[in-house]
């Protein structure tokens, strides 16, 4: 496969091996899945050569735990021995399903949680592992990324406390700012965006859409959101909008201004469809006024990309919105954990992120830049070359 010439004759960097936190299972499966096909087709004549040894393996999951005592305190294991080996630990920081018991009472898993158990991994795997990559899709404490006035720097802090704990490479997606990484300048800190998998599943669900100037327009929700707006509006060749959030500095709600209002900036969307592109779905409220605000100014479907659905105040807005026609589809990324109860939903569609990430993975382990698989303009020309045909 062409995927694969670019590891015509590399060695990889050490045997590869995946360390799954309980917060991500399910989709470090299916990444799994993915490298060992991948590999079945890769470097096919060296399979003899004894520095190929563990190329090519039925599974690259390591079993890994984080048993908690009776207090609620935990330590990590490892199950399967990592020594050597170029180990790649993924975590779900956002999966709230799983629980603890604490002196008989139940608790959720929050971030933090998370975030230490992922340390205990780290802790277990030091001195052992050729090399510790953390796989981190929604960055821990990435909305905490600057301070105003007398605050914690959340996020810059546990970047550095995992360089210091021996971690070489941070990939993440969609960093709500990636400049965090000046925090740790001298590790790798790779950023990546779901451009072409939002594409694929608008396409895939929404097989009348037009994707020319005409009918289709790109909206940024807040100032946050420009740069993915206008890096859709120049690949797809159509206009972009933006919304600016008025604010009321006067009081402070949950420790933030509150929004007095959505004030738009654009040309005509009469007719249109518009995409509403953005990095995370929380509450929604912000999204959802926008997408209003879109169907009263005469668009004729409202489609929403956001590469984290977290719906933290539940469905019943959205529920409703669709019911009134404000929004027609919601796509977001697998990269997080969402509620089954989404994925019934009639306006919700998933964007695959696991070979995109399986890729990402078998790149690393070959010491390979990344930018030969992480060039969704291309895929993205020849996907709409591939519908108007």
């Amino acid at each position: 496969m062409a995927e694969f010439d670019q590891f015509h004759n590399i060695l990889p960097i050490a045997p590869l091996k995946i360390a799954a936190l309980d917060s991500c299972t399910d989709f470090a499966k299916k990444v799994n899945d993915y490298l060992v096909s991948f590999r079945k087709e890769s470097n096919l004549h060296h399979r003899d050569n004894i520095i190929f040894q563990g190329y090519d393996e039925d599974t690259f999951l390591a079993r890994c735990s984080c048993p908690r005592f009776g207090t609620g305190e935990a330590k990590g294991h490892l199950d399967d021995s990592v020594r050597g080996c170029d180990l790649f630990i993924m975590v779900d920081i956002c999966n709230y399903s799983l629980t603890y018991s604490v002196c008989g009472h139940l608790n959720h898993m929050s971030p933090d949680d998370h975030y230490q158990d992922l340390k205990r991994i780290i802790q277990a795997a030091n001195g052992k592992a050729h090399r510790i990559n953390v796989v981190m899709p929604f960055l821990y404490e990435g909305r905490q990324h600057k301070r105003s006035g007398r605050e914690s720097l959340d996020c810059a802090l546990s970047l550095r406390e995992l360089r210091d704990m021996g971690v070489t490479n941070i990939l993440t997606f969609d960093a709500h700012d990636p400049r965090v990484q000046n925090a740790v300048p001298l590790i790798g800190f790779d950023n990546f965006q779901p451009h072409y998998q939002f594409i694929k599943a608008l396409l895939k669900g929404v097989p009348d859409v037009k994707v020319d100037n005409e009918h289709l327009m790109i909206i940024a929700p807040d100032e946050g959101a420009m740069t993915r707006a206008v890096y859709f509006s120049g690949v797809l060749g159509i206009d972009m909008g933006m919304f600016y959030k008025r604010r009321d500095y006067s009081t402070i709600v949950n420790g933030k201004n509150p929004i007095v209002a959505h004030e738009f900036l654009g040309s005509s969307i009469a007719g249109k469809d518009v995409i509403i592109i953005d990095d995370i779905i929380s509450s929604g409220e912000s999204l959802l006024d926008v997408a209003k605000q879109m169907k009263e100014r005469g668009a004729r479907r409202v489609f929403a990309f956001c590469t984290f659905g977290l719906f933290t105040d539940g469905f019943s807005r959205f529920d409703e919105a669709y019911e009134k026609g404000y929004i027609s589809m919601i796509v977001t990324t697998n990269l997080n954990y969402r509620n089954p109860d989404l994925l019934e939903k009639p306006y919700y569609r998933e964007a695959d992120m696991s070979k995109f990430m399986a890729l990402i993975i078998d790149t690393l382990n070959h010491d390979v830049s990344t930018s030969s698989v992480n060039d969704p303009t291309s895929k993205i020309q020849s996907l709409l070359e591939k519908c108007n045909s």
